[in-house]
């Protein structure tokens, strides 16, 4: 139970809640382990859930008739997602897999329903959450909508690695970025070899550096 409770107070959107407020939380809430791979949530399963993630990351994705995966976001840990009116989404066809070993809470619409009209300050934590998510989306269809492939895989680099705090991004493999911005596999890995060719990237196995972020970024908007 403490180590369940520590990560429940490690969550942003639990920060304001007391500790008898925590151990009433905890009454609530399930946690699991989910091994890298495997697919926890798909377009059949039925039930208003919330996912927190704790650690680890999860993509979330669709299939279209054509068979052709669409990643619609890769998340990480502190972040939220779930079949839920009340978060103003829904997962609509959508599979959430686990890219790494995660470690996940699950939390009913009804519980949750019932600790933001006890606890207001959690819907607030939570309408900022789902703002951010909402700005990434805007900024990822409008460079989908307006731009090149080489400006969109480079508007992604620059911001997994602003995510990150770090030039280096890791763990993503080039199908994984080519689903990202919606193309093909072959297209992503031609234009990353021309961007290692101009001394933009250093390319390894599932690792991408950045080496000139100012190039980088006249490339996302051009």
């Amino acid at each position: 139970m403490d180590e369940k409770l520590n990560y429940l107070s490690d969550i942003d959107l639990f920060r304001d809640l007391s500790e008898r407020d925590m151990l009433e939380l905890d009454h609530t809430t399930t946690i699991t382990n989910v091994p890298r791979g495997r697919v926890f949530y798909q377009p059949e399963d039925v039930g208003e859930v919330l996912f927190l993630i704790k650690a680890g990351r999860v993509q979330l994705y669709r299939i279209s008739p054509e068979g052709k995966k669409l990643v619609i976001a890769t998340l990480g840990p502190g972040t939220l997602f779930g079949e839920m009116a009340l978060l103003g989404q829904a997962m609509h066809n959508a599979f959430a897999e686990a890219l790494d070993d995660c470690l996940i809470l699950v939390m009913s619409r009804t519980d949750l329903e019932r600790l933001i009209l006890d606890k207001p300050a959690v819907g607030l934590r939570m309408l900022e959450i789902t703002g951010r998510r909402l700005t990434d989306a805007e900024a990822r269809l409008e460079d989908m909508a307006f731009k090149g492939i080489p400006a969109r895989l480079a508007s992604l680099l620059i911001r997994l690695a602003n995510e990150r705090g770090a030039n280096d991004i890791v763990g993503l493999t080039h199908q994984d970025l080519a689903e990202t911005i919606g193309t093909y596999r072959e297209t992503a890995t031609q234009v990353l070899n021309d961007m290692k060719t101009q001394g933009l990237i250093d390319i390894g196995r599932k690792r991408i550096e950045i080496l000139d972020m100012e190039r980088l970024a006249q490339v996302a908007r051009s």
